[in-house]
């Protein structure tokens, strides 16, 4: 998995001093002191919203241009639904969370739906900068979406960490008689950046198991670094429990 290498840009220090990010992992149970990147490292099993045990913890973001479907893209993830209809677009942030085993470890996404449209941009600005991984969509019946992400990637560049994984997704790849975007011009796109690419429909589930996994996979930076102290101070039962 590709990672940006662009330097920060001088947005990046405009984000406000108190992180987005909480610092409590669910049901009340306080995290041990993390890192400045924002990664949760609990000295024992915490416990996600779900009741569900976890060893680690990353957030990613969705992000794009308002209706590429980003929300239910989330949702299909999330609850093995489409969100079938019209729906009122994200206001602002939103998030959900989901834990994944991956190596023997649960570790645990928390995922942010970013509202697409300009009036909020502002607002999530202000978390980009502890993101460990973004999910940039595009639609591909809807060209402008695809032309913005030149725009969008620079936005990344600018406010998310040198280090962050940025993978492209051009979505809705159900649609056939209304795309406007080839496969080949995604591909091309994510050659030029350096960033890895797949077509996802959040109708169909297409990728989208395969997308988020391959973006919790690609912290090995941070999961090759924690899992061998997870596991030599975790106990058995605990650690399978």
């Amino acid at each position: 998995m590709s990672r940006k290498k662009t330097a920060k840009g001088k947005g990046s220090s405009k984000s406000p001093k108190a992180s987005p990010s909480s610092g409590r992992t669910g049901k009340g149970l306080t995290a041990a002191a993390a890192p400045s990147s924002g990664l949760v490292y609990p000295s024992r099993p915490s416990i996600s919203n779900s009741g569900e045990f976890y060893d680690i913890a990353f957030k990613v973001m969705l992000v794009g241009d308002s209706g590429v479907g980003k929300t239910c893209l989330l949702v299909r993830f999330k609850d093995g639904a489409f969100l079938a209809g019209s729906f009122i677009s994200t206001v602002g942030i939103d998030f959900r969370n989901k834990v994944m085993t991956i190596d023997a470890v649960k570790v645990k996404l928390q995922i942010w739906d970013t509202a697409g449209q300009e009036r909020f941009r502002s607002v999530t600005h202000a978390y980009y900068r502890d993101a460990h991984a973004l999910l940039l969509l595009y639609d591909v019946t809807n060209k402008a979406s695809f032309d913005n992400i030149r725009a969008w990637l620079t936005e990344i560049h600018e406010y998310a960490q040198q280090d962050v994984v940025v993978m492209l997704l051009g979505n809705k790849a159900d649609v056939t008689h209304d795309r406007v975007v080839k496969r080949e011009e995604g591909e091309k796109l994510a050659k030029e950046f350096g960033v890895p690419f797949m077509e996802t429909s959040a109708k169909s589930g297409l990728n989208v198991e395969l997308a988020f996994t391959a973006v919790a996979s690609s912290c090995e930076h941070l999961l090759g670094f924690f899992i061998p102290l997870l596991l030599s101070s975790l106990s058995e039962p605990l650690r399978h429990r």
